[in-house]
């Protein structure tokens, strides 16, 4: 294989683009006493109401059509849809959207609850997504800039989260899409520098989390005692040992294993512990483990409709091109994997996702 066809990993022409920008604070005693209430009903709606009203009034002036302010403590989940919905969960806010047309602004607090912190959720909508990410991510830093301003308040600090991501089918040509497109991959710093966008210092994560469900077919793989007090477990560990040994000769060796249906939240766990709650799960990553690092969690007397395979990628994943072999050699590992546990790319989906995302305070 020629040297540049190495860092060039293609694609499916189908491949769904995702970004968001997720810029949160915490709620102080400053804020909230420059809104006192009587009220007994509602004490925060008029704090709510005044900073949701402050953030769209500077939607327009800074070109930005899908903005939301979030003051319920729940985690914004963000996919790609053809129609628009907003649900919401015990502890997620679930977007999903087409950037090709969908806009929208909402607020969602409740008046009654003091949140710990305030989020703004901006969702790209410039098409093409990758190509507009660091004009994107300026629009959203200016807005952020002049909406401190506008909040006056000393030693306020934002965080910024940068989040991109392209979803596909590995199995998609089997399927008859036989168009694909080329992609270096280049980390988001890359990309941003040669647009002219620095950014600060910051932090970034890259890995692939795989959605794999659990077929009849699969199922009948392994013998299930449904006596037994984890019946499930054999079925997830012989998913799981494919797995891992398929990655391990592609030499990718910080790896999870999740049955337990929570959503994973990846994150570096020199900063954010390992942790999860009734619906999400964070797991945390250290790349500095040079032997690798294997999260496994199986619920064994839980059936679960999927389980998420999580491939991180480390610092020597990344070249000077950027991450198109690391992705080459995870869809090497994908189908050797696919193999073995007697998948078929004609009828059976392997969602693949592609992650990258920075974080910074501003």
């Amino acid at each position: 294989m020629p040297v540049s066809s190495q860092h060039k990993v293609y694609l499916p022409a189908a491949a769904r683009d995702n970004q968001y920008l997720l810029a949160e604070f915490v709620l102080s005693d400053e804020l909230v006493a420059r809104f006192p209430s009587s009220s007994t009903e509602a004490p925060y709606q008029a704090l709510y109401q005044d900073l949701a009203q402050k953030l769209f009034a500077l939607t327009d002036q800074f070109g930005l059509r899908n903005v939301h302010f979030i003051a319920n403590g729940k985690t914004p989940v963000v996919r790609f849809h053809q129609e628009a919905y907003v649900l919401q969960t015990a502890e997620q806010i679930l977007f999903f959207y087409n950037p090709s047309y969908h806009e929208a602004h909402h607020s969602f607090f409740d008046p009654k609850v003091r949140t710990r912190k305030i989020s703004l959720l901006f969702l790209a909508t410039e098409q093409p997504l990758r190509s507009n990410a660091a004009s994107f991510h300026q629009q959203v830093t200016a807005l952020l800039t002049e909406f401190k301003n506008r909040l006056a308040l000393a030693n306020l600090q934002i965080k910024v989260r940068d989040h991109q991501h392209l979803t596909y089918d590995l199995f998609a040509k089997a399927k008859g899409s036989k168009e694909s497109y080329g992609f270096k991959l280049r980390s988001i710093d890359a990309r941003y520098k040669a647009r002219k966008c620095e950014l600060p210092k910051h932090s970034a994560l890259t890995y692939v989390i795989v959605n794999l469900p659990l077929s009849r077919r699969l199922k009948e793989q392994v013998a299930i005692d449904l006596q037994s007090t984890a019946p499930y477990l054999p079925l997830y560990q012989h998913v799981s040992e494919q797995f891992v040994s398929a990655c391990q000769q592609e030499k990718l060796q910080h790896l999870a294993v999740l049955a337990n249906g929570l959503l994973p939240l990846v994150r570096n766990s020199q900063y954010d512990k390992s942790s999860h709650g009734q619906e999400l799960q964070m797991i945390g990553f250290d790349h500095s483990i040079e032997n690798g690092q294997l999260i496994s969690d199986l619920q064994g007397d839980k059936l679960v409709e999927m389980m998420q395979l999580v491939i991180f990628a480390t610092p020597a994943d990344q070249t000077d091109m950027g991450y198109g072999r690391f992705m080459n050699e995870v869809e090497s590992a994908l189908r050797r994997f696919a193999k073995a546990v007697n998948l078929q790319p004609e009828r059976d989906d392997l969602t693949v996702r592609f992650h990258q995302h920075i974080s910074y305070h501003s």
